[in-house]
């Protein structure tokens, strides 16, 4: 098989095939496909054993014509560049599609979470807010978790730069602790968004989610979640893999059990720790994407389906719980088998839209309980996929659009050019 294209070409594609399908101007792909501003910064940091080690770290801020830039801060081994560009145009359009007032915007480190101790992951995390302080504030750019951080990060990096500026800056960092301005819904926003959107789409296309037959691909954070309402909606969670490798009980895993096992043992090792009556398991890693059921959620990071195993899927509709799961040429594969693929930008985009009511908490020093918070997020989800099944309804026969993630990205795009058409941009 050839190589695939990188995750930023793809998205470029559908970006450029969206605009043309919806008829906008050409400079409407000419403004979208270049972020209006790249940071690259160096992190010195004090390691435990005296050494002292360089980190490389990123802020990309992709778009404002709807508002300040938004999006999550990855620490990862593997993050580039290119991948955070592609991030942050994902979080340009997943804001637009939302209805948010935010651009979109990414951010990274290139470390390994789990191999520094408390103290260098603390000293790592103010090091970095240090560094893209200059470009970021609270109606600026409000950057919050992504993968291989968290609540308490969110925190340190908070305090950090609300020393830069001499008084508590709550609102420029979402994701926090609910002891420290955080949102409670926020910790299982992304997770209980993606089981909405499913729970949507399968009433549409398969009768209602009641037994139906759900794999989950990463047990973190939106992975679990996701598996735990789904699991409350009715469904039957068959499968689930991550790093130790794959569960599988026909007759449906113990959710909360999987849950306590993961926390118990500080991280997904703990799922192998399963011992439920019917469960088999492998060392693999991938099996959950070709186990035989309705639903898939691909739940931790990009590619995971891909030209080499897009003809393994058995599931009847893939809701995207991570960002760009499905490559482009998997994706080709899928449609003519007859797959629904809910794409990423709304499926997931339960994280960004509790940060921004997180944010709006913030600037105004008032909070709503987690029962209205929760309200709030399944009733904007819930319009967002109806406005998609529509919309598809109608492109799909007036415009040639063929699948989902082109008509997300015909309705993100079309309000991102009437706002830079009223800013006389265009």
């Amino acid at each position: 098989m050839g190589e695939e294209k990188s995750y930023l070409a793809w998205m470029l594609d559908v970006l450029k095939r969206s605009v043309e399908l919806g008829g906008f101007p050409e400079e409407v792909y000419h403004i979208l496909s270049k972020p209006e501003r790249v940071l690259a910064v160096s992190i010195p940091v004090r390691m435990d054993n005296g050494k002292l080690v360089v980190f490389e770290g990123y802020r990309v801020q992709h778009s404002s014509a709807l508002g300040p830039y938004k999006g999550g801060v990855r620490f990862h081994p593997e993050v580039d560049l290119e991948t955070d560009i592609a991030l942050a145009l994902g979080m340009t359009l997943k804001n637009s599609l939302s209805g948010l007032p935010y651009g979109g915007g990414k951010g990274a480190v290139k470390v390994d979470p789990t191999k520094l101790s408390p103290g260098e992951l603390e000293r790592v995390s103010r090091g970095y807010v240090r560094a893209i302080a200059p470009l970021i504030d609270d109606e600026l750019d409000i950057p919050a978790p992504d993968v291989g951080t968290n609540p308490q990060i969110m925190i340190w990096m908070i305090d950090e730069y609300s020393k830069i500026r001499g008084r508590n800056v709550p609102g420029v960092f979402t994701g926090k602790p609910p002891e420290l301005w955080g949102d409670p819904v926020r910790p299982y926003s992304t997770g209980y968004g993606v089981a909405v959107v499913a729970r949507e789409i399968a009433n549409r296309f398969l009768g209602g989610l009641e037994g139906l037959r759900v794999a989950i691909h990463g047990f973190g954070n939106v992975g679990s979640n996701a598996a735990r309402f789904l699991s409350k909606f009715g469904a039957k969670i068959v499968a689930v893999s991550d790093l130790p490798g794959t569960l599988y009980n026909p007759n449906g895993l113990d959710v909360e059990k999987m849950i306590q096992l993961v926390q118990r043992a500080g991280g997904v090792k703990g799922l192998m720790e399963y011992s439920e009556p019917g469960t088999s398991k492998t060392a693999s890693t991938e099996d959950a994407l070709y186990a035989d059921v309705d639903i898939l959620v691909p739940a931790s990071i990009e590619n995971v389906i891909n030209i080499n195993n897009a003809h393994k899927v058995k599931a009847k509709i893939i809701v995207e719980g991570a960002n760009g799961p499905t490559t482009a040429d998997a994706e080709k594969i899928l449609y003519e088998k007859g797959t629904i693929i809910i794409p990423d930008i709304l499926a997931n985009a339960g994280g960004v839209i509790v940060s921004y009511l997180e944010w709006v908490e913030n600037l105004q020093w008032f909070w709503w309980g987690e029962e209205e918070t929760l309200k709030r997020l399944e009733n904007i989800m819930i319009n967002n996929v109806k406005r998609l099944l529509a919309s598809y309804d109608k492109y799909s026969s007036s415009r040639g659009v063929k699948t989902y993630r082109e008509t997300a990205f015909i309705l993100a795009v079309e309000r991102l050019y009437r706002a830079m058409k009223l800013r006389g941009w265009i």
